[in-house]
Formats: C-alpha cells, structure tokens, sequence
C-alpha cells in the first residue's frame, strides 16, 4: 500500500504469504476471464432480444426485465460474496458461484416462457458476482505493490474488451439456431472459467477467515460500511467512473438522437470508448513501479478534469451535424473517448486502495465498493441519462459534474490522511 493510513482506520494485515512474485498469463487470463462474466451475461444477450420477443409474443417493456432483473439481482447479492469469501475462502466462493450461475444458465435454455426466463435472469445475477467480485479479491491476497497494480491494469485492460466482443459472440450463436443458442454459448464459456477457476490456489488460509456465522458475516459490513474512509474512496471512485459512464448510460440516445446514427451505429461510440479504456489500463501497468499509487489517482482524476472540460468546449463549438461520419461526429466523440482514458488511470489503483484499508475483510470491502458502484450506475442509466441527453452540451456538464465531485472527494481522502502525519 502506497498511501500511508493512520492505525485508526487500517488493521494489521493478516499473515497470508504473496503467493508469487509475478502473475503469470494463465492467472491473468483466469481472473480476466472471471471478471468478464459479468458484461458477457449482460451484453451476449440482446442481440436475441428480437427472437426472445416473437416466441413469447413480447413486447419491448417486457424484455428489458431480462436485464433489469439480472442487474438488480446483482447489485442485491454484491454485498454478500465478498464476506462470505472471507469466511469461506475465495475459491468456493468462486466456484460455488459458477455452479449455480450454469444451473441458471441451463434454466434459460429450458426456459418456457418469458417469466421462467426472468427467473433464470435473476438467478445467474445472483451468482455472477462471485466471480466478479471475488477475483478482484484474489489479486491483491496474491499479490502486492506494484505487481497487484499491474495485474488489475492487466485484467481492467481484457475485461474492457468484453463489451464490444459479447454482443458480437451473441450474434455469432443466433447462426447455429435459436436464442436459447446463446444462454448455451454463454454456458459453454462459464464452464471453461469454471474449469480454469479450479485450478488457482485458495488465497486465504483457514486461520485467515472470519466466522462462518450470520452476526459476523453482518458485523463485517458495518464495521466496513461506516468507515469514513472507505465511504469517501468508494465514493470519489463512483463518481469518477460516473463520469465516463453517463456516456454509455445514455448511449441509445446519444447515438441515435444527438448524433443522428442508426441503430447500427453504436460502435462509433464504444470503438473509442474501448480504445482509451485499454490505453489507460496499459499506462497503469507500466507506471506500477513508477509512480506511487495514490498520486496515479491524483493524476486520473485532473486529466478527468480537464478531459470533461475539453469534452465541454468540443461539443460546444463543433460544427452543425450533418449525418455520416464528419469533423461534428469526431469531435463528439474525441471527447469520451480521453474521458475514458483518464478514467482508466484511477480506477484500477482506487480499487486497490479499497481493498488495503480492511486486509482481514478485503472480501466485504470489494462487496460495498462494487455497491456503490451499481447504484449510482443505475441512477445514471434509470434517472440521470434521461434527463442530461437533451444536448451534447448537457450530457458534457453532467460528465464534468461527476469529474469535478469525484475529484473532491479524493482530495478530502488524501488531505484527511496527510493532516495526522504534518500534526
């Protein structure tokens, strides 16, 4: 841990060996994998939603339960697989998860009707965070410093790829047959984690876990929960994000109706948005023994800053659109895309500075840091996109805006600290 906490807020850390000194391909690929089940579960799908929608006979409404159900399930359970995982242990936590997430999947390709389906929906977001949420986990019980960086960079670099790749895996498996081919397809790639899961190391001792115990599971959430510190990074760490993903939140509205795009046209927004997610992370890796950590959090959030800023003045002075592809649209998007790069560059070591400020609760740590993160995430796609996609303009005031509170909220964190050491 780079930045130094007073004793008040950081416990001794738990006397767990670094498994190894340096993370090899098939560990990264195991948790990269792991961290990809959540996009895939989500996005692999929609290109079935038309299939799914005639062979029930339902109508739009109707259909966005399957993601809405899946998400809420999600954001419900995040807060559980992280303490049950420091009480269990990662890895059947992990597993157990994969289980039931393929039983959930196999449901769905049984699925006889639209409602049994939703179930099925409910069921793989329930258990998809174990996967999700818990490899984040194992990385820094793994290792530490300036490998753990490198390696969350490293997976935040694959995972960023997933959602671009799963609606286009999905589209593939409608050639074989029906949509219950890509509930199958998505299986098909659980178990393949799933088999690669079972071959990491358990990363928490026995006599390193909490009890097994419902007061104990609760009091590990509370006593995480009401911590000032871990509330002001999660925090500053979801309004950060937020600022990025206001633009995807709003993405069928600003694709469509800002910039005048067809329905097939979303990859003029996600292709730079992914772009400068993977560029970011790459920077991340590379800067692991360079810089310390909480000053590559200082440095993502002012280029957030200034990127939203320039994002403001691009949209504001760009020319009249046109239709097609213009010096408008490449402005528009120039924007998000430098957002996302900035955004990049924070997000990994914010997730690490989460999890080093419980080392015997890392697990309920990730869970309420991933909490928060979903709620707001869901303000934004269910509340704050509608409201901020009148302009191009607002939606850049609404991304500045979350950039701006992000960024005091990480000041405040790392003033808090520093004024116990000047005392």
């Amino acid at each position: 841990m780079t930045t130094p906490y007073p004793s008040s807020h950081v416990p001794p850390a738990p006397s767990v060996p670094t498994r190894r000194e340096k993370a090899g391909a098939r560990i990264t690929l195991t948790l990269a994998s792991l961290a990809m089940i959540g996009p895939f579960t989500i996005d692999t799908v929609f290109p079935a939603f038309t299939r799914i929608g005639a062979e029930f006979g339902s109508d739009a409404v109707a259909l966005q339960q399957l993601v809405s159900a899946y998400l809420a399930a999600f954001a419900i359970m995040s807060i559980f697989h992280g303490p049950l995982s420091d009480a269990l242990g990662r890895k059947k936590v992990m597993i157990g998860g994969l289980v039931i997430y393929l039983i959930g999947m196999l449901g769905s390709v049984l699925a006889p009707t639209l409602g049994s389906l939703v179930l099925m929906r409910v069921l793989q977001g329930m258990s998809a965070g174990a996967a999700t949420i818990v490899s984040r986990v194992v990385i820094r019980d793994m290792f530490s410093g300036s490998e753990a960086q490198r390696l969350m960079a490293q997976v935040m670099m694959i995972f960023s790829v997933a959602p671009a790749v799963a609606p286009i895996f999905g589209g593939w498996l409608l050639l074989l047959g029906d949509w219950r081919w890509v509930f199958g397809g998505v299986g098909a790639y659980a178990l393949l984690v799933l088999v690669a899961a079972t071959r990491l190391p358990e990363t928490l001792p026995p006599e390193a876990r909490n009890p097994l115990r419902v007061g104990a599971l609760l009091g590990s959430l509370w006593h995480v929960g009401r911590s000032p510190v871990m509330l002001r990074i999660a925090a500053a760490s979801a309004c950060g994000f937020a600022s990025q993903f206001v633009f995807i939140a709003g993405a069928s509205l600003l694709v469509v109706r800002l910039l005048g795009l067809g329905e097939q046209d979303f990859w003029v927004l996600f292709v730079p948005l992914i772009i400068g997610m993977m560029s970011g992370a790459f920077v991340v890796g590379r800067a692991a023994d360079l810089m310390d950590r909480s000053r590559l959090i200082s440095l993502g959030f002012l280029g957030t800053l200034a990127a939203t800023v320039l994002n403001l003045v691009l949209v504001s002075f760009a020319p009249p659109f046109t239709g097609g592809l213009s010096w408008s649209l490449l402005l528009a998007v120039t924007g998000p895309m430098l957002i996302a790069f900035t955004v990049a560059l924070l997000f990994a070591p914010i997730q690490l500075e989460v999890l080093d400020l419980f080392p015997h609760e890392r697990g309920a740590a990730a869970s309420l840091g991933t909490f928060f993160g979903l709620v707001l995430n869901a303000l934004l796609a269910g509340v704050v996109a509608p409201m901020v996609t009148a302009s191009l303009s607002t939606l850049a005031l609404a991304s500045l805006g979350f950039a701006v509170l992000g960024a005091i909220l990480w000041t405040w964190h790392v003033r808090t600290v520093r004024a116990p050491q000047d005392a």
